[in-house]
């Protein structure tokens, strides 16, 4: 497999309105980032993913742009993006932008212009359809669904059509099939490039070609036309970072985005292993999760993908909760063991892991009392939908809110424990989560056994030792077991191996006391010597080898 930098990297997510805020008025910005620039060296990270900045009126926090070459007020000026990229670049870090081409805000101007007619430059810029029925008024056209619940069409009174959007109303797909459309992406992805980004994220890139009948959104006939083309025009010859966010595939489709021959993305996003907890209702229904169903998800794509293409490591983002909340054990007992488990587990398989910001210091989900507390337009659509169709009470919505709802990615970044976790001087556009006085990056810099540290650990590790991010041959031990996750890889005559206990007891190893005996010696772990020798990487002894302590996690080296 051909190497790359964005392989061995480590990429940071920031959500800018979350991270840091520079000027009081309680959304972060670019200088706020800009100011943090130092503690991203400190942790070691490769490169940046920003989520989007561009101008937007925010009917999904930035996911919906009304001008693709400007910069949203609120974060700042097309100056500060420059020099938040200059500061970045001084220190070494890559900065990845968001490429959000599914659609655009109904308030860009080419929306605009399309919706006034049938006619003229723009009118096909954007995905318009007759109603079914005697009037095209009267229904739309097919029974799609909003990925942010209710009906995928909104109807036009000035061109007696419906226009298609798969997320909110503000949110029309644009027009793929029209090659100006494609023209105006590439040229506008020219004009970052120019001004020295290092690559995309692909915001839902699979969902550009819909099937012309609309029996299907995701996978359509024309998509890998489309990104060859994008590839041919845009990417080739660049030495870019290039992520597709891609719903819906499985590693036989992804190995279509990523093969190294066909020349379309660098990796993937996949979401298989997110659904481990979703009931038949989907993500509102949520259902306790297997350990079981969770490796057979994660090594899955760890065979079935090994040297035909690469993919994304992560448990968590801006649209998924917080992984030591979902995946672990938040209780104050074990919050920290757990996340340096579950942070073990992404830096020890093959693909590029990606941290959330907060990640690295362990933050946790948030429980807000009240609907009124939470901002995403997700939740609002869905409860307001399961309140006025079947009758629902707050109080039975909280629950599912908490677990899984997407504000608990984006309460502010915990920086002290002072007033507002030291996010802002002014009043936070959402709640800070109230534990931030025992959570924040202040307590965890001077704590050298913190999630923080044992994070910067990980990261340097992988600089040091290849098979981190390049070996295969996954080998699982133990696939039976519903609290131990135990796996091997190799990689130019060397052998990782990684046990995990995703319990708060306990677990007995006797199955692979083979394995154990030829496994090298310790690289790291999440238990230590008391002190500061975890930041040091001097292991405490192991009490019992073939016993693994409360989400005790291992990783043994043999060269």
């Amino acid at each position: 497999m051909t190497k790359a930098w964005w392989k061995e990297a480590v990429v940071y997510q920031i959500y800018p309105r979350s991270f840091m805020d520079s000027n009081g008025d309680g959304v972060g910005d670019l200088a706020g980032i800009a100011s943090k620039a130092d503690y991203l060296a400190e942790l070691g990270v490769s490169a940046v993913w920003l989520s989007p900045v561009y101008a937007s009126p925010n009917a999904d926090n930035g996911y919906d742009i009304s001008d693709y070459r400007a910069i949203m007020k609120e974060f700042g000026t097309l100056d500060d993006w420059k020099r938040l990229l200059a500061a970045l670049h001084a220190r070494g870090i890559r900065l990845v932008m968001d490429l959000v081409v599914n659609h655009t805000s109904d308030e860009h101007a080419w929306f605009v212009e399309s919706r006034k007619s049938r006619e003229g430059p723009y009118a096909d810029y954007y995905i318009w359809r007759e109603g079914r029925g005697g009037s095209c008024e009267e229904l739309p056209p097919n029974d799609w669904q909003s990925i942010f619940s209710g009906p995928a069409w909104k109807y036009v009174a000035e061109r007696d059509q419906w226009y298609l959007h798969l997320f909110a109303e503000k949110q029309p797909d644009l027009n793929w099939e029209n090659p100006r459309v494609r023209e105006e992406v590439y040229a506008m992805m020219e004009f970052w490039l120019d001004l020295g980004v290092d690559g995309f994220r692909m915001d839902v890139i699979n969902m550009i070609s819909k099937d012309s009948r609309f029996t299907a959104f995701m996978n359509g006939p024309r998509i890998h036309e489309f990104l060859q083309e994008m590839n041919a025009r845009v990417l080739a010859g660049r030495d870019l970072l290039t992520v597709g966010e891609t719903p819906g595939v499985d590693p036989q489709l992804a190995a279509l985005y990523v093969g190294e021959s066909r020349n379309e993305l660098g990796m993937v996003f996949q979401f298989e292993h997110m659904g481990v907890d979703h009931g038949k209702g989907g993500k509102w229904d949520p259902v306790p999760w297997k350990l079981t169903e969770l490796k057979r998800i994660l090594g899955k794509w760890q065979r079935e993908l090994d040297e035909k293409g690469w993919n994304s490591l992560y448990l968590n983002n801006h649209d998924q909760p917080r992984m030591v909340s979902r995946f672990g054990n938040d209780a104050p007992r074990w919050r920290e063991t757990s996340a340096k488990m579950l942070a073990t587990l992404l830096h020890t398989q093959q693909g590029t892991p990606y941290v959330y910001q907060g990640e690295e210091l362990g933050m946790t989900n948030v429980a807000f009392p009240r609907l009124e507390d939470y901002d995403d337009v997700e939740i609002k659509n869905w409860a307001r939908e399961q309140m006025g169709l079947h009758g629902k009470k707050e109080a039975d919505l909280l629950p599912a809110i908490h677990y899984m709802g997407r504000d608990n990615a984006r309460t502010p970044m915990q920086w002290t424990g002072g007033a507002n976790a030291g996010f802002t001087a002014g009043k936070p556009w959402i709640g800070v989560n109230p534990n931030y006085r025992e959570i924040n990056a202040e307590a965890a810099l001077a704590d050298e056994n913190s999630v923080f540290h044992y994070y910067k650990r990980l990261i340097a590790l992988r600089k040091k030792y290849p098979i981190l991010a390049y070996g295969g041959s996954f080998t699982e031990f133990m696939a039976d077991s519903e609290a131990v996750y135990a796996y091997g890889r190799s990689y130019a005559g060397s052998k990782l191996l990684t046990v995990l206990n995703f319990t708060d007891t306990d677990q007995g190893l006797a199955p692979m006391a083979e394995a154990l005996k030829g496994a090298g010696t310790l690289l790291i772990g999440n238990y230590a010597k008391a002190g500061s020798e975890s930041a040091t990487g001097k292991e405490a002894a192991i009490p019992d080898p073939l016993v693994l302590r409360p989400y005790e996690a291992r990783v043994y080296l043999a060269e």
